[in-house]
């Protein structure tokens, strides 16, 4: 159970800084600009850091109840099959929708599944590696 709330919320962590990183650098900025005018023009920290701690408990309580489920022999193989999974429910299914909604440069489309699945990938590397279910 520690080890859980460890992961969870270093994951958690992990979600904000890379969404931050991904989504505020200078190539995000430019091609999100189809975005901007309905983007806010300020962020709650806090309750961002809240969202992000609470995906963090989720995914990896879902990575630990899917766990005998997943394909693979050993941890990271697990984790790379639950981010692919998880990429799958919560980026291309959004790509998918807003590509079909809305006008959005395909370039951005494009780099919003990029970064989603390096930053599944990055998580369930990291559930690969650090947790399991009790026997």
């Amino acid at each position: 159970m520690i080890q859980y709330i460890i992961v969870s919320i270093v994951s958690g962590i992990l979600f904000g800084v890379m969404d931050g990183a991904l989504n505020a650098n200078p190539l995000a900025r430019r091609l999100y600009q189809v975005y901007k005018p309905i983007a806010k023009t300020s962020m709650n920290i806090p309750l961002g850091i809240i969202i992000d701690l609470f995906y963090g408990f989720v995914l990896a309580g879902i990575f630990l109840l899917l766990y005998t489920s997943l394909p693979g022999e050993i941890g990271i193989m697990k984790g790379v099959s639950f981010a692919i999974l998880a990429w799958f429910f919560r980026v291309v299914m959004q790509v998918a929708s807003q590509g079909m909604m809305f006008k959005v440069p395909k370039k951005a489309l494009a780099y919003t599944l990029l970064v989603g699945l390096g930053e599944m990938l990055v998580l369930g590397v990291l559930y690969g590696l650090t947790l399991m279910p009790s026997p």
